[in-house]
């Protein structure tokens, strides 16, 4: 008697997949959304699902790479060289700053102290006199790292795909509407400049037009706003 053969579903690029992972660096655990490692890092923090597509720098290359023609609920582990990671240190990315600019901000630079600095992330390096050497370099540039995974699901919701999608491009989840044929996201003008650079990517990862809906934010009108403040306190002396 013969058995068929079921065939296995495999990833391919352009797939939203749902990824559970661990990233060790010589040996410990520098991130994950595996609730049991992540205990190690910090007892409180909560994972966070996540979700994306395959060979659209959502994760470090080599992983991203890694993710192709790959089983789902099957455990992986990559190796990889820094620059498949996070890229090898570049000197360039050491840089002086004046202590002032530190103590007009409120903070007071010591060596390892880690601070953002317009949206970078800069580790002290020494201190010295009227001035600060810096690192704006990822603290894991130049190492090896080894990442374990698996791939819990292909994602076919297209909600879903939007949503990751957007947390990608943008850092958060703008107001979106849906259907077969478009997607109409909703927001201030600013916003549609920046949405139709990414019109082509929404095309090519969900088949769906991207289109731009106008929704300015509603002004509070102060006056009324202190007359109902006020109306409420009187209604409370008279309770």
């Amino acid at each position: 008697m013969e058995i068929a053969n079921k065939e296995k579903t495999l990833t391919k690029k352009s797939d939203f997949i749902e990824l559970l992972y661990s990233g060790y660096s010589q040996g410990n655990i520098f991130d994950s959304n595996i609730p049991e490692d992540l205990k190690k890092l910090n007892p409180k923090e909560t994972p966070k699902k996540l979700i994306i597509a395959i060979g659209e720098g959502m994760v470090v290359p080599g992983l991203d790479k890694d993710l192709e023609d790959k089983e789902i609920e099957k455990d992986y582990e990559i190796k990889l060289k820094a620059k498949d990671a996070f890229g090898e240190r570049d000197r360039n990315l050491l840089k002086t700053i004046p202590l002032k600019v530190f103590h007009e901000k409120d903070m007071e630079p010591r060596p390892g102290t880690i601070f953002a600095f317009d949206n970078s992330i800069a580790k002290v390096v020494t201190v010295s006199g009227a001035r600060v050497i810096t690192d704006f370099n990822n603290p894991l540039a130049g190492k090896e790292v080894l990442y374990k995974y698996k791939i819990t699901r292909i994602v076919t919701d297209d909600k879903e795909k939007c949503t990751a999608l957007f947390e990608g491009l943008f850092r958060f989840v703008p107001e979106f509407d849906i259907n077969d044929k478009e997607i109409t996201i909703k927001g201030p003008k600013q916003m549609e400049i920046i949405i139709s650079a990414f019109k082509d990517k929404v095309i090519k990862l969900l088949s769906k037009e991207l289109k731009f809906e106008l929704k300015e934010e509603k002004k509070v009108d102060v006056k009324t706003e202190e007359k109902d403040k006020k109306e409420n306190k009187e209604e409370k002396k008279d309770i």
